[in-house]
């Protein structure tokens, strides 16, 4: 089944990780990849595999904080792939330093890839979507925009992009664009590989274990398809369960507390 057959989709972030593990699975749909990234060289690693593997896909430098480069990206992505149907917001980087911790020029980067990224990417590329005939647009934002995550600068920017997500979902509705948000979990990544907190929320989500990108990439395969076509505005979470209420599980677990008793 090709989900995105013919479909011209970017994907910021492409070149590893879970970026990648999105441009492979669309490949493998029928989608044509554009993989967008500042890794020159993974991505191009990543378009080369994608092709051997018998998937089109082709790597595009970009820097996301860009606006030049951003106009110019998408120019030649629309001059490779004849228009452009989708674009995941993918490109992020952490701080992992609380407020106190954190320089301006800090909490100035990580805002200018993960958000300021996000807001150029959709505004330079809805216009040849809607040429296009319509498209959709799934920014990768994640359940550190509903909790007090221990790095203020990375919750921020993550919680704007579902700001952002819902206004742009009300702007380009009648160019026939749909824009949604995809909220992952503890998911191991190049991002976070090692980091201390990963053991201890493992423990604190419900399912009682990692995601896998593959499960972040086939929620933002379905936003893209048509199967979606009557979603927009909105938050999936792929989080194994935290968001809904991990704390409050994880609580009643160490207390003794049997979930499934019935009511006496």
């Amino acid at each position: 089944m090709a989900r995105l057959k013919d479909k011209v989709i970017m994907v910021t972030g492409g070149a590893r990780g879970l970026g990648e593990a999105e441009a492979r699975r669309f490949a493998a749909e029928g989608a044509m990849v554009a993989i967008c990234d500042v890794l020159e060289a993974e991505g191009r690693e990543t378009a080369a595999a994608i092709g051997a593997a018998g998937g089109r896909a082709c790597f595009f430098p970009l820097d996301v904080t860009d606006e030049r480069a951003w106009e110019a990206t998408v120019r030649a992505v629309k001059a490779w792939g004849g228009g452009i149907h989708g674009l995941v917001n993918n490109a992020g980087i952490v701080n992992r330093t609380g407020t106190s911790g954190t320089t301006l020029e800090a909490w100035s980067r990580v805002l200018a890839v993960n958000l300021t990224g996000a807001f150029l990417g959709i505004r330079a590329v809805a216009p040849v979507m809607r040429d296009s005939g319509g498209g959709a647009i799934v920014s990768i934002a994640s359940v550190a925009a509903y909790t007090g995550h221990n790095d203020p600068a990375y919750s921020t920017t993550k919680a704007g992009v579902l700001g952002l997500t819902r206004s742009a979902a009300m702007e380009f509705v009648d160019w026939g664009i749909r824009v949604n948000a995809v909220s992952p979990g503890i998911i191991v990544t190049a991002l976070n590989e090692g980091g201390g907190h990963l053991e201890p929320w493992r423990r604190a989500t419900p399912l009682g274990r990692y995601g896998r990108m593959e499960e972040v990439a086939n929620t933002v395969l379905f936003l893209l398809s048509d199967e979606a076509s009557f979603i927009t505005g909105e938050d999936i979470a792929v989080d194994g369960g935290f968001k809904a209420g991990g704390a409050a599980r994880r609580i009643s677990v160490e207390a003794g507390i049997d979930l499934t008793a019935p009511i006496a």
